[in-house]
């Protein structure tokens, strides 16, 4: 009978794992003994990286968006129908469509997403660079400003050990508006300052979730001169008055508030019963070796989904896409999963406009700083524009 396998979720992690699947299996492919099956809420793909790059005016947009069917091998059949249940015990997705998606192998990669609504004063108030829409909302700010103060905070989901999206991200675009604000030659006359939450996760009294990345900062900072506070948990915003409040008590003035807000899973994730996570957060119980959804035999996971210690990133969907394609391929083949993830994430910040900076990290080893150069730069923005559109689609 046909194994019918089925991807929820349209993202990096989805096109990836979905290719990448289309690759291996396609002896079983050829025979008709496997389907592949893609289901998304969008018909198109976005490279969600590139708003970070919208935010400061080095790009539009549309460069970092394509047909999410482009992207795809022709084996895998996809359908723009965005997924509202998902019941594990009859092995069936429905879309809003009303269509039922019956699967013998799930993959739910759904992602995450801001739920800045979650502080109050926040959506009135601040603003953010975690999607094309809010970079550019952000972008018409730091294009008019010509003196005061910006705040930076970061937010981290309330379930222990679940890093907030994309962890070295908000340094990134520290660096940058330091640089950008140089560039417009009103730097000067402008405050930055960078602020790091209270959290049992965290290094104490730190900058940085990992201890050698937060030794490093406050000279990092010290020599663009951005100034930084710990302790500085983000509670509420009066958005009138333009005051960022913290749960420790403090209060910090604003003219532009670049926050990291916080983050939940997809509305289908919270609304499956499958996640125990804190605040109806949604993430979900991942195997950290097998990325398995724990507790369940034929339902797969990775990217934004997991609950796992490790960044919500790209760095880190590109380790495991082989893990959970050889892991069902291997079940289908013979009967039993044979790769085990490791932890491992590789990234090249961006660290300034023109400085990147190779990053990696696994279970095992916290992230170690390296030298920031122009090289660096240049091998991100060389992923950017190309080499990213070609791991999507499984050559890479």
């Amino acid at each position: 009978m046909k194994k019918k396998i089925l991807i929820v979720g349209g993202g990096t992690a989805g096109t990836m794992t979905a290719n990448n699947l289309a690759k291996k299996l396609m002896p079983e492919i050829e025979r008709n003994e496997v389907e592949l099956a893609m289901i998304s809420d969008s018909k198109n793909h976005y490279y969600r990286p590139g708003a970070m790059y919208v935010a400061f005016q080095k790009a539009a947009g549309h460069e970092f968006i394509r047909d999410q069917r482009s992207l795809l091998m022709p084996e895998i059949d996809f359908f723009v129908d965005p997924a509202i249940e998902i019941n594990v015990k009859a092995n069936y997705v429905k879309g809003k469509s009303g269509k039922r998606y019956d699967y013998d192998f799930l993959i739910l990669a759904t992602g995450c997403e801001v739920a800045a609504e979650r502080i109050p004063g926040l959506v009135e108030g601040g603003d953010w660079f975690y999607s094309y829409e809010g970079a550019k909302k952000i972008a018409e700010k730091f294009a008019k400003i010509q003196s005061g103060r910006i705040l930076v905070t970061v937010n981290f989901p309330k379930t222990p050990n679940v890093p907030h999206q994309c962890g070295i991200a908000p340094v990134e675009t520290t660096m940058m508006l330091h640089d950008y604000l140089t560039e417009r030659g009103v730097r000067e006359n402008v405050e930055i300052v960078y602020t790091y939450p209270t959290k049992a996760q965290a290094v104490e009294n730190g900058l940085f979730l990992q201890s050698p990345t937060s030794k490093v900062l406050p000279t990092v900072f010290d020599s663009v001169r951005v100034k930084h506070e710990t302790g500085f948990t983000l509670a509420r915003v009066d958005p009138e008055n333009k005051i960022a409040y913290s749960e420790e008590g403090k209060s910090i003035s604003f003219d532009i508030l670049m926050s990291t807000p916080p983050f939940q899973a997809a509305k289908v994730i919270r609304d499956s019963g499958l996640s125990k996570a804190l605040d109806n957060e949604g993430w979900l119980p991942t195997d950290k070796k097998t990325l398995k959804v724990i507790g369940l035999k034929n339902v797969y996971t990775l990217g934004d989904t997991v609950d796992l210690p490790v960044s919500k990133a790209g760095g880190t969907i590109h380790n495991q896409t082989d893990i959970v394609a050889d892991n069902i391929a291997a079940e289908l083949r013979y009967g039993y999963p044979t790769e085990s993830y490791d932890g491992k994430v590789i990234a090249v910040a961006q660290m300034g406009l023109t400085c990147g900076m190779p990053l990696w990290y696994d279970y095992q080893e916290d992230v170690q700083p390296t030298p920031c150069s122009k090289l660096g730069s240049f091998m991100r923005l060389g992923f950017n524009k190309g080499l990213y559109w070609a791991a999507a689609r499984g050559m890479l």
